[in-house]
């Protein structure tokens, strides 16, 4: 029979054992986090990467979670290939792509973790969350910040000539008018690089939802076009006066992006509708000139509603499909903070406003983007239509080329496009088509 010290000494023992097992337990758990590397897969993007490694070296430190990256191509060859990762279940646990049209593309709720009740959800602008929900719900963090449509100007010579910022299409005419007179070009053209040709159209949306605010519904049902919308098929007249007017460089069509922006900042020309994410690369090649440069949006056709049309940025997703779903949260939670954010925009000087509020922009933020602001304060902004509607039709580019060059005209213009989505329409299989 034993007696009570030998019971204490068992007992002590019995506990000293279940400790170190424990012991031995915790250590495996922790060492298994440590472990845990999380990839990342980015398009090859130089300035995205720097950022996004700066932002996962701090989460490595604070959750012992590793971040490896993985690039691919970017544009069509990019696309392609996310969509047979995701097909062939090889794709990342976390992937950087597309917010709006081209997210729809991706079955987003078979393909990525739900994130709308996730805590920072609140703290994203109404903006970018409308262009990363599909069915009410939304699937994607920010990557970067907003871009804005718009006017870039030559600040310099809008002095010189003592021009103010329009407010409206007629007062922008004017200001067309004394730069022609004065033997400068007015609106610079880069009919060489396509893509340029419709952004007077696209930065035009929140003009067009100012005068009708049910167009994008109505547009995505077919239950209106752009051609017989006046508030639409405005975009492409503004582009067919801006011709007829002459107010482009006569060299237009054979002129691209960079000789564009060499343009406006030595001021020779005056005027480029031009979204914001062209600021970086002014910045990049004319260091002691991008503050020379601002901005305003595109002028309606009344000065009492003025207000940018914004681009979304691109978005983190999480693979549905993740053995690392839960460290992936975790890794979407600290990106999104303000001390990610700070870290991201050190890297890289953001050409807009932060989608997530609280976040402050850095004192050496581009001029032009400060000249954005009030618009966001004032809440006048609206998305672009690519991130409203899954319809931007593929041509777009090729048809404003012929309007803003006098080939066609602007009902003609809006009537193709509108077959040009009708098509779209059809193969994404939308109701109403």
């Amino acid at each position: 029979m034993w007696n009570k010290r030998k019971i204490v000494a068992a007992l002590f023992s019995t506990a000293l054992s279940v400790g170190i097992l424990a012991g031995c337990s915790g250590d495996k758990s922790s060492s298994t986090e440590k472990d845990t590397t999380l990839k990342l897969l980015l398009p090859n993007s130089p300035e995205t990467i720097v950022g996004v490694e700066a932002v996962a070296a701090e989460f490595e430190k604070k959750y012992h979670i590793k971040t490896e990256i993985e690039t691919r191509p970017s544009g069509g060859e990019g696309d392609n290939l996310v969509k047979t990762r995701l097909a062939t279940g090889d794709m990342t646990d976390l992937m950087l792509y597309n917010s709006g049209a081209l997210l729809q593309a991706l079955n987003p709720e078979k393909n990525f973790v739900d994130l709308t009740n996730e805590s920072y959800i609140d703290s994203f602008d109404k903006s970018f969350k409308q262009s990363v929900t599909v069915n009410k719900k939304i699937y994607g963090i920010p990557m970067g910040n907003y871009s804005v449509g718009g006017w870039l100007y030559n600040k310099k010579v809008y002095k010189e000539l003592g021009l103010s910022i329009p407010k409206s299409w007629d007062e922008l005419m004017a200001n067309n008018e004394k730069i022609k007179a004065a033997g400068k070009t007015a609106v610079i053209g880069t009919y060489k690089d396509t893509w340029t040709t419709q952004i007077m159209i696209l930065e035009d949306n929140y003009n067009v939802l100012a005068q009708d605010p049910s167009f994008v519904e109505d547009f995505t049902a077919n239950k209106a076009k752009i051609a017989t919308t006046p508030a639409a098929l405005r975009s492409f007249e503004k582009l067919e006066e801006i011709n007829k007017k002459g107010y482009m460089n006569k060299d237009f069509n054979s002129t691209g992006y960079d000789v564009g922006l060499k343009m406006l900042v030595e001021g020779t020309g005056v005027q480029y509708p031009m979204i914001s994410f062209a600021l970086p690369a002014i910045a990049q090649a004319y260091p002691n000139q991008v503050d020379n440069i601002g901005f305003f949006p595109m002028p309606g056709d009344s000065a009492d509603k003025n207000g940018a049309t914004v681009w979304t940025p691109s978005a983190i997703y999480i693979n549905k499909t993740s053995k690392h779903v839960e460290e992936a949260k975790k890794w979407a939670a600290f990106w999104v903070t303000p001390e990610a954010q700070k870290l991201m925009m050190s890297k890289s000087v953001p050409s807009g406003p932060s989608v997530i509020k609280g976040v402050e922009l850095p004192d050496n933020v581009y001029a032009a983007v400060k000249e954005m602001l009030p618009y966001f304060d004032e809440g006048e902004t609206a998305p672009a239509l690519e991130f409203l509607s899954p319809l931007k039709g593929p041509n777009l580019e090729q048809i404003a080329a012929e309007v803003g060059g006098g080939i066609r005209s602007a009902r003609e213009g809006a009537a193709l496009y509108d077959k040009d989505v009708e098509k779209q329409a059809k193969q994404l299989g939308l109701q109403g088509w």
